[in-house]
């Protein structure tokens, strides 16, 4: 007997909340209790009354158990609604890092010249390190992280992926 594997692909899911204490940890606790990974997580009350959270939620799963973590999501009491960007279609993705670099001389002037490269602002500058931040797409602050390293880079701050859909499609 032959069985079939299914592909595990990156999803981005936009979940609406109500905005209480322990609402977070219920839905980590059924990514957990299914022995999936959390890549990035980010909450932010989106309402003028604070009464309605967006959580934004990577994870990688197959198509068949990311239909019945979508359904398990929904049925939470404070949950207005799920929304798996990635199969909604087009959507844009960013997300902000704050890199320290330390370094004089040459080292000093690559890592400005890198972050002018990569578009990222100095944002705090003594005469021995510099703060980079950074924002784009997930591989493009890998990336200039993975530069970073190489000229000085001793921390790394990233705030998490942050989505929205493209066009008139809402979460």
């Amino acid at each position: 007997m032959h069985i079939k594997e299914e592909t595990v692909q990156r999803h981005t899911l936009a979940v609406m909340v109500d905005n209480e204490p322990g609402i977070l940890a219920r839905i980590a606790g059924l990514f957990t209790a299914r022995g999936y990974n959390i890549e990035s997580l980010t909450v932010s009350d989106v309402t003028a009354d604070k009464a309605v959270s967006r959580i934004t939620i990577v994870t990688s799963a197959s198509a068949h158990v990311m239909e019945q973590m979508l359904a398990q999501l929904d049925r939470l009491i404070p949950v207005h609604s799920v929304t798996d960007l990635t199969a909604l279609g087009p959507h844009v993705e960013r997300e902000l890092a704050l890199l320290k670099v330390a370094g004089t001389g040459d080292h000093r002037i690559e890592a400005l010249r890198l972050a002018d490269v990569y578009r990222a602002r100095v944002v705090d500058a003594t005469t021995t390190s510099f703060v980079f931040e950074v924002t784009g797409g997930r591989e493009k602050i890998d990336t200039f992280i993975s530069l970073m390293r190489e000229v000085g880079l001793i921390e790394v701050a990233r705030t998490g992926i942050v989505a929205i859909a493209r066009g008139k499609n809402t979460a």
